[in-house]
């Protein structure tokens, strides 16, 4: 957990005003469906901030930030991946390229998305609701 919260002004710097707008806009679109904890935390050796969204101790996605740059993970288990299988061909090509090219650990397919605009957010969005649905009415 990070003592302090980076401010708008440090994010900006750190992505860009242009990227800093995208990170904003995903947590926005994120929270609109869905009540969750988040949390704040150094990005460890690759990435300059994380920022976690979790509820009942299950993450549902991470946000990363460094310079110039913004990842956002989701990490699919056993039976998500199978019912992202099941549904695969509904997602855009892009992400069925990156969903695929992504390594499967122990604990389930890391999936990083470098999102440089909203163009995915729609994906997004049905990529979370494959691990939990959303609990907020919209």
């Amino acid at each position: 957990m990070l003592e302090k919260i980076p401010s708008e002004s440090i994010m900006t710097d750190l992505l860009g005003k242009p990227l800093y707008d995208v990170w904003l806009s995903l947590c926005s679109v994120i929270d609109e469906r869905y009540d969750m904890e988040r949390s704040w935390n150094s990005g460890g050796k690759n990435w300059t901030y994380e920022y976690k969204y979790r509820r009942g101790g299950k993450t549902l996605c991470s946000l990363y930030a460094r310079n110039n740059c913004v990842g956002f993970m989701i990490i699919f288990g056993k039976d998500e991946r199978t019912k992202f299988e099941e549904s695969r061909e509904s997602f855009s090509a892009e992400v069925q390229k990156i969903y695929d090219e992504s390594k499967t650990y122990h604990d389930g397919k890391w999936v990083m998305f470098y999102p440089g605009d909203e163009s995915l957010f729609s994906d997004f969005m049905r990529l979370l609701a494959i691990k939990r649905k959303p609990n907020k009415n919209q």
